[in-house]
């Protein structure tokens, strides 16, 4: 059975999408539209933006998403069996799914990036990655540290994400190395996503997934927050709106795919990070990179 995966944010690279925009004219169709929906020309920064204008919160999302569905869009003979996506890469997921159009899914997606944005600028929060150290042990360890510090990435066993406050994920990352861990290291990032410090954003996004229209996928989607297979569209709404202060189970989702008969994950999207975590989590599945039509 075929699983398709959709990466999330830090999979951007200067001149992603250019070669699917000349060739095909449904993803050149979807690209266009998305400057229309967006309002300013995120493929020109794509296309020819520096690493630095693509950094930029308002185009990094956007355009992982953007390009995620436009390769998917052109794919021979999509029928997926199973669908899920790191994060960010839930929106595309859903799009593959047929759960969401593309045009209400970039729109969230664009707010999504906007909301995370301003609740990053109202207290100051960050993460950090925790390598080589049981995940019982690093949650035990944020549990024991005072602050705001969670597990928020479980991205494969041995490799987990903590988000917070960044008085408390320094507290947390200097236990982590003395409880044994090979590396905690505070990350170049924004904010503390997936963890409380995001409330500001889920209440905000929470308003526009409900206005929303959400349709059963036309197969499950396995969501961060649940790392289940979901089929019902108010159930999948539900889920998203939780996914901001919520951790990725990354993880746990691919173990329940392959469970569930999961033999081959494709991935969707900028960069290979995920068919490597995929091949992490579990060294006998078979993982890659979707071809384009010859």
């Amino acid at each position: 059975m075929k699983a398709y995966i959709f990466p999330g944010q830090g999979a951007q690279f200067t001149g992603m999408g250019l070669d699917i925009f000349e060739k095909y004219p449904v993803a050149q169709d979807l690209f266009l539209k998305a400057n229309d929906i967006l309002g300013f020309n995120i493929t020109e920064t794509m296309f020819e933006g520096s690493a630095e204008d693509l950094k930029e919160t308002k185009v990094t999302q956007p355009a992982i998403f953007i390009h995620s569905v436009a390769l998917q869009a052109v794919l021979e003979n999509f029928d997926p069996a199973m669908v899920a996506g790191h994060s960010l890469g839930e929106f595309s997921a859903l799009v593959a799914c047929g759960a969401l159009s593309f045009e209400d899914a970039l729109l969230l997606v664009s707010k999504r990036a906007q909301a995370m944005q301003k609740a990053c600028e109202l207290q100051p929060s960050t993460m950090a990655a925790v390598l080589a150290l049981e995940d019982s042990v690093v949650e035990e360890v944020c549990e024991g540290t005072d602050g705001i510090v969670v597990a928020a990435n479980y991205n494969c066993p041995g490799q987990l994400v903590i988000s917070g406050e960044v008085n408390a994920i320094n507290a947390a990352c200097a236990t982590m190395k003395e409880r044994g861990a090979k590396r905690a290291l505070v990350l170049p990032v924004g904010g503390g996503f997936h963890s409380p410090m995001m409330e500001p954003a889920r209440e905000e996004l929470e308003k526009a997934i409900e206005q929303t229209i959400f349709k059963d996928p036309i197969c499950p989607i396995y969501q961060n927050v649940s790392a289940k297979a979901v089929t019902s569209a108010s159930e999948i709404q539900k889920n998203l709106i939780a996914q901001l202060t919520a951790p990725v189970k990354w993880t746990q989702t691919i173990q329940q795919m392959i469970a569930d008969g999961a033999t081959e994950f494709i991935e969707v999207g900028p960069g290979r990070v995920l068919q490597g975590l995929v091949k992490k989590i579990d060294r006998s599945a078979t993982a890659g990179s979707a071809q384009l039509p010859e």
